[in-house]
């Protein structure tokens, strides 16, 4: 079945973040921490409390930083662009679970070769995420998947109603932010991004 990540956008408080992941987690697989503007001792507090809310350790992957995705015993490290490269965080950490992102075919193949388990891909539509520039569009993102040899997941616009041409794409999952961190009611939100993964 597609897997849906839920991604933290950032914007809510650590609190608040907290209680929205505790009541979605059953409707997603895997949950994200992105904080770029949080200090590592930051980091590891929300991920302990993300534990303590019942947000099984396999689930949890923390952004770009390795250290505290150790320090905190989460399931996986998702590595940005700037991050260490997958051969290197596989040397420190070789039974983690290595996401890789990146915006093309040859980065997708490349993340592969190097290690990771899995590679997040986009922007595939456009987003208030990323103004200004260009979405890779499902032609993209085809021939991503098709010259990636560990699953891909789509990131970037994906809302119920387009998920579905996304997994037809041959997408693992989708990965969502304010899709359902900007939800009026984020467990209906999550409810309807599985549902949609679930029909296509």
């Amino acid at each position: 079945m597609a897997e849906i990540h839920l991604i933290s956008d950032g914007r809510l408080a650590p609190g608040e973040f907290i209680n929205l992941a505790a009541a979605v987690y059953p409707l997603v697989d895997y949950i994200h921490l992105r904080e770029k503007h949080r200090s590592a001792l930051e980091l590891l507090d929300m991920a302990k409390q993300l534990l303590l809310a019942g947000v099984p350790a396999s689930s949890l992957v923390i952004n770009d930083r390795l250290d505290v995705a150790l320090a905190a015993g989460a399931g996986a490290v998702q590595l940005a662009w700037n991050s260490l490269p997958p051969a290197a965080a596989r040397a420190a950490a070789p039974r983690l679970r290595l996401g890789r992102s990146v915006h093309s075919a040859a980065e997708a193949a490349e993340a592969g070769l190097q290690g990771a388990d899995y590679c997040l891909f986009g922007h595939v539509f456009p987003t208030a995420c990323k103004p200004g520039q260009q979405e890779r569009g499902l032609g993209l993102l085809g021939e991503a998947v098709r010259c990636s040899r560990i699953p891909l997941i789509a990131i970037g616009g994906i809302e119920p109603g387009n998920a579905g041409q996304v997994i037809r794409q041959g997408a693992a999952g989708i990965a969502v932010m304010s899709g359902i961190c900007g939800a009026g009611d984020a467990v209906s939100a999550a409810r309807a991004y599985r549902l949609a993964v679930q029909e296509a």
